[in-house]
């Protein structure tokens, strides 16, 4: 098991945004986190990578890395894609000495070709498309071997086909990883198309944990409002 998540609570000043939640991810599985805007879901991942600090509860991870994929991708833009995906490599003091010169071109073709993106490692971020610049930031994300991978609205801002690629990619990813992936959403062609159990938060709390297929039969007042998209239902949106 690479991630468990044990009543975790945090609060911002007055506002409790994360309410005592507790989950499992198992290797090789993906596990979305969905719901409406402010739900939270997005600071359950800044929680578990230690991004921000909890009030309480346990976050229990296996040893290794725990790898981040931002929503906007947020690749260094004086870098080219070589030096986005090598950093870590290059800078974290437990590793900037493992690797050759002709080590780190080596392991950048073999990450980039995972992404399906050989031979750019000398454009920069500016000269790719909002798709590909993700899938640089899909390999810069394994590029130290993690097996912890988490997503945050991975398929923010891409038009329909460039979605379908990266949710390939996220299950491909999966596969040749057999890492624990938590993907932020709220697209349910991501969900449908990536994830083997969903979490639904709302108000901080879940309200819906299953398989996807449990999702769609929409068998709960929550799920139900969630697939459909409906105003009418117990979640309401904040505005």
């Amino acid at each position: 098991m690479s991630i468990e998540v044990k009543n975790l609570i945090k609060s911002f000043d007055d506002q409790v945004v994360i309410n005592d939640i507790s989950f499992k991810v198992d290797d090789g599985e993906i596990l979305a986190i969905i719901g409406f805007s402010g739900s939270g879901k997005s600071t359950v991942l800044k929680l578990i990578s230690g991004l921000i600090p909890r009030d309480s509860g346990e976050i229990i991870t296996s040893d290794g890395d725990i790898a981040m994929v931002f929503q906007y991708s947020a690749l260094f833009d004086s870098l080219n894609v070589a030096d986005n995906i090598s950093f870590a490599l290059r800078e974290r003091k437990d590793l900037r000495k493992l690797y050759t010169e002709e080590q780190l071109h080596d392991i950048v073709e073999q990450k980039l070709e995972l992404v399906g993106l050989q031979g750019i490692e000398n454009k920069y971020p500016s000269e790719l498309s909002g798709g590909m610049q993700k899938r640089v930031s899909f390999a810069r994300a394994i590029v130290t071997e993690p097996n912890t991978i988490l997503y945050d609205e991975p398929t923010a801002g891409l038009d329909p086909m460039s979605s379908t690629l990266i949710e390939d990619y996220i299950v491909r990813l999966k596969h040749e990883t057999n890492a624990a992936s938590i993907v932020v959403t709220h697209q349910m062609s991501t969900i449908k198309r990536t994830a083997d159990r969903v979490i639904m938060l709302y108000d901080g709390k879940i309200v819906f944990a299953g398989t996807t297929e449990e999702l769609l039969k929409q068998d709960t007042p929550y799920s139900k409002q969630f697939v459909t998209g409906a105003l009418e239902g117990p979640m309401k949106m904040k505005v």
